[in-house]
């Protein structure tokens, strides 16, 4: 199993949300983070805005559907056609172990 986080723009959680549901991918842990990436923030006239507001969403996928988790989620994230900075970021990484805490026995 893979888990699958996605750092994006709060105003594309509604979009990615729905293309994982529609995708099949039902079971997601979604939180409010705030960061900054390459771009070092954002600059407004004067005010430096250094952390800005983003979503972490989280998601564990089976090892064959990766590939297509990680572009449904690029798709639907992506400002325009070829995406712009800020976006955000997937990280991919493996799930050695999962436990269900209502059963006694792990789910693999």
């Amino acid at each position: 199993m893979q888990m699958i986080r996605a750092i994006i723009r709060p105003e594309k959680v509604g979009k990615v949300m729905k293309a994982l549901f529609e995708a099949g991918y039902v079971a997601v842990t979604r939180m409010p983070v705030s960061g900054r990436g390459k771009q070092r923030g954002l600059k407004v006239g004067d005010i430096t805005y250094d952390e800005l507001p983003k979503e972490l969403l989280i998601i564990v996928v089976e090892d064959n559907d990766k590939t297509f988790a990680v572009s449904t989620i690029m798709e639907a994230a992506r400002t325009g056609e070829k995406g712009a900075f800020g976006d955000g970021k997937i990280f991919v990484s493996p799930v050695d172990e999962a436990y269900t805490i209502s059963r006694a026995s792990k789910e693999l």
